[in-house]
């Protein structure tokens, strides 16, 4: 069976973490900033995990995460 492509995209947005679950940053956080409050853009900062019902397309588009 041949290599599986990866999608670079979403290799680069994606990480595991050690129990295999998928880490995603959250979005909202580039720009416009001015009218979001100091805790909203503190919370947005962290990093959080994928549904899991979004994790099997996500394994599907990095599939050597």
């Amino acid at each position: 069976m041949p290599k599986l492509k990866t999608n670079r995209g979403a290799a680069k947005r994606f990480k595991t973490t050690g129990t295999g679950k998928i880490k995603r940053s959250k979005a909202f956080a580039s720009h416009i900033l001015t009218k979001k409050t100091t805790k909203r853009k503190r919370s947005l900062r962290k990093s959080a995990l994928v549904d899991a019902t979004q994790a099997k397309n996500i394994k599907r588009l990095v599939p050597y995460l």
